[in-house]
């Protein structure tokens, strides 16, 4: 009975938002800095940064030294004889059509982009992670203590019983009721202490920490209270600017067009320029070289013409993929904030109508069972009801604060 009191309490308090859970949100933050794949994806992220100015710059030029002899392979060999022999040195650079640097280096920072909602999309699924995780584990503990409550109960049932059974009052078959529900309630309490168990190892997981780690600790869960500007259709636009997943396509269609655009500019020659310095023997002029030279598209039909019609088809499947993006993530805001209404009344009517009935339903049966108005059966039922109905209350309250972690994790704002 305590425990119902105990729940109406918590939903007659709600707070703000996260600020109410601090103790989770100190998960969230250590998850954030610590858990391996949000690291990985932080790094690859600032390593693409570098790829910009890399793919925009000139080619490295090419030094070269050369020597030709005259008369025989020696080195040196005609250098006092032959105007011929020259000993030279020389630089080449391969210059690119302008535009296509232009064009490299966008396709690089669009690839950049792509890391970083990647990096974002990643923070955002671990942050949610951590909060569903510590919803459930919130949820295990509560119903852990429930059933070791509800266990008491039934010891309490059970020794009236025997001492009914004693004075003659009551019947064996009760006394045997009462010892097997007790009996199973031993079962499901160490079931509950092995979900509990799980949970505390997946969480400590997504933490970074050790498996053998202390336990983590889970406060009292304090409903979040959503604001009054928050509704479906605000959600559904939020879904639709703001998901990293919308906003990876984008940066993906941004790409793909960039990439077609290199690779109609790839009919347009690249040029190559050198030039050379070559000294020759005494009394011979020395030779000054410069060279020009142009990579033709001789085999346009099999490298450039594909190369076009792939990145078409490339392009339209990336446009694909924005669209499918966007009605994904409306789709699931709608899902979860239909589940969170639905959590809501739920939950109203747990408070304002089940759980004050189930427990003056448990308390009539005692005292009627106390005076031989109703039969053990009925006082029996009445103690699972209860117990039942507390769980699910605690069950309905998860899942609405999951729901809300949801619906944040995809507009990356809470609410």
């Amino acid at each position: 009975m305590l425990l119902i009191a105990a729940t109406a309490a918590v939903v007659l308090q709600p707070r703000n938002a996260w600020s109410a859970n601090p103790q989770i949100e100190a998960l969230v933050t250590e998850a954030i800095a610590r858990n391996p794949s949000v690291v990985s994806a932080r790094d690859h992220y600032e390593a693409q940064t570098k790829m910009p100015i890399q793919a925009a710059s000139l080619p490295d030029p090419e030094v070269s030294l050369q020597q030709l002899t005259v008369g025989g392979p020696k080195p040196f060999e005609g250098y006092e004889t032959s105007d011929f022999f020259y000993t030279g040195i020389g630089v080449s650079q391969e210059i690119p059509w302008p535009t296509k640097l232009r064009l490299r280096s966008k396709a690089a920072e669009s690839d950049a982009e792509i890391a970083k909602q990647q990096y974002e999309e990643t923070r955002r699924d671990t942050a949610e992670k951590v909060r569903e995780n510590a919803f459930e584990l919130f949820f295990l503990n509560q119903r852990l203590a429930l059933l070791r409550a509800n266990r008491e109960q039934l010891s309490n049932i059970t020794q009236f019983a025997q001492d009914q059974y004693r004075l003659g009052k009551g019947q064996q078959a009760d006394l045997i009721k009462a010892q097997l529900a007790e009996t199973s309630m031993l079962k499901e309490i160490e079931m509950a202490r092995e979900e509990t168990i799980q949970r505390q190892i997946t969480l400590k997981s997504i933490l970074g920490r050790d498996p053998d780690s202390r336990n983590i600790e889970i406060p009292n869960l304090v409903p979040t209270t959503i604001s009054d500007r928050i509704d479906r259709d605000y959600l559904l636009y939020l879904a639709e600017q703001n998901p990293t997943q919308v906003k990876m396509a984008e940066a993906d269609a941004r790409k793909s067009e960039i990439s077609l655009q290199l690779a109609q500019e790839d009919y347009i020659p690249d040029f190559d320029a050198g030039y050379s310095y070559e000294k020759t023997g005494p009394g011979f002029r020395d030779y000054y070289m410069f060279s020009l030279g142009a990579k033709i598209p001789l085999y346009f039909w099999r490298k450039q013409k594909p190369a076009v019609e792939q990145a078409v088809l490339e392009s339209e499947s990336a446009k694909e993929r924005l669209r499918g993006s966007e009605l994904d993530a409306v789709g699931e805001i709608d899902r979860d904030w239909f589940a969170l209404k639905t959590g809501d009344r739920v939950m109203s009517i747990y408070r304002d109508g089940l759980l004050p009935q189930a427990r003056a339903a448990f308390e009539s049966a005692m005292a009627s069972y106390r005076t031989g108005r109703v039969d053990f059966q009925t006082l029996l039922s009445a103690s699972i009801d209860q117990l039942n109905m507390n769980q699910e209350y605690y069950r309905a309250l998860t899942d609405r604060e999951i729901a809300i972690a949801r619906i944040e994790q995809k507009i990356g704002e809470n609410l």
